[in-house]
């Protein structure tokens, strides 16, 4: 498989790894909470490779996941208190979080390759450079292969609890009602968006996580009003988005995550333009037709 065909199968997949999860992660309104989650995992990249020694380890996944899952918990726990509301608890843990693993890694592993600027950035194209051999031919990147395990434990999982967590998420006091474990599900999902967010970073890093993560699925959301056409769009943006994103830094020579990322911005803004005229519209038959009713009730 030929380095640029690998690199954009990366990109796609990895892709369509954030976005899946992410169309009930913008549902729920928990949009800023993937941002949290993406800075708090890096203690826990640390202290996976305190313990492994190892930066490819499958083990740093799980410790940055279960840092990112205390994001999540401990901003419930902060909330249920009644002491503060809306996110600021989030905006006191994560800090926090990070903090400790900037200066882990400065106290202990400044003469190793895991510094901030990688965390915060990701590359793809160095992802895509270690390459998986099956009987001396090249298969594609050996990142590709993570990324597309990721992929399908989020599809594995969206499907088996699907209809839990369309009850979760639109109405969470109905679903109680229900004897639904709303919060062993909540914690279930938001530890499989700890463990996206931390695999992207390798591709994508921290900032551009959160693009791949919520763009595409709020640009679906504007785009359409039932849930299962939703996620079909969101499929759809993110794997188109990839692909061009990737076509049109390579053409560029720039980075490859940043330019997936402007382009689905590109494509929420075309998607609100398109959706506040369509409303519009709307708005004005309704309107025209009630005044008519309204006439013909006068006459």
């Amino acid at each position: 498989m030929s380095f640029v065909l690998g690199t954009s199968l990366l990109a796609i997949v990895t892709a369509l790894a954030c976005a899946v999860p992410g169309a009930f992660v913008v549902l729920r309104k928990s949009s800023m909470l993937v941002d949290a989650i993406s800075h708090a995992v890096l203690p826990g990249i640390v202290v996976g490779y305190f313990f492994t020694r190892d930066l490819e380890s499958p083990l740093l996944i799980l410790g940055a996941a279960l840092a990112g899952l205390v994001v999540v918990l401990g901003g419930e726990w902060l909330t249920r208190t009644g002491l503060l509301t809306g996110d600021a608890p989030q905006g006191l843990i994560f800090p926090a979080l990070f903090s400790v693993g900037v200066i882990l890694i400065t106290l202990n592993f400044a003469n190793v390759h895991l510094d901030t600027h990688a965390v915060l950035v990701g590359d793809l194209n160095l992802a895509a450079f270690a390459q998986l051999t099956v009987g001396g031919v090249s298969v594609g990147p050996q990142y590709l292969y993570v990324m597309l395990g990721v992929l399908a434990l989020n599809v594995v999982f969206l499907t088996l609890f699907y209809p839990k967590l369309k009850v979760t998420t639109f109405d969470a006091g109905f679903a109680t009602t229900l004897g639904l474990r709303t919060g062993l599900l909540n914690t279930a999902f938001m530890f499989l968006v700890s463990v996206t967010v931390t695999a992207a970073f390798y591709a994508a890093g921290a900032i551009l996580v959160i693009a791949l993560m919520i763009v595409p699925p709020a640009t679906a959301y504007l785009l359409s009003r039932r849930l299962p056409v939703m996620i079909g769009l969101t499929v759809a943006i993110a794997a188109g988005g990839a692909l061009i994103g990737f076509w049109i830094a390579y053409a560029l020579d720039a980075a490859t995550s940043a330019g997936m990322a402007v382009f689905y911005g590109a494509l929420f803004a075309v998607a609100f333009v398109v959706s506040r005229i369509a409303r519009g519209r709307t708005g004005r038959r309704s309107a025209g037709a009630l005044a008519a009713t309204a006439c013909d009730a006068a006459a």
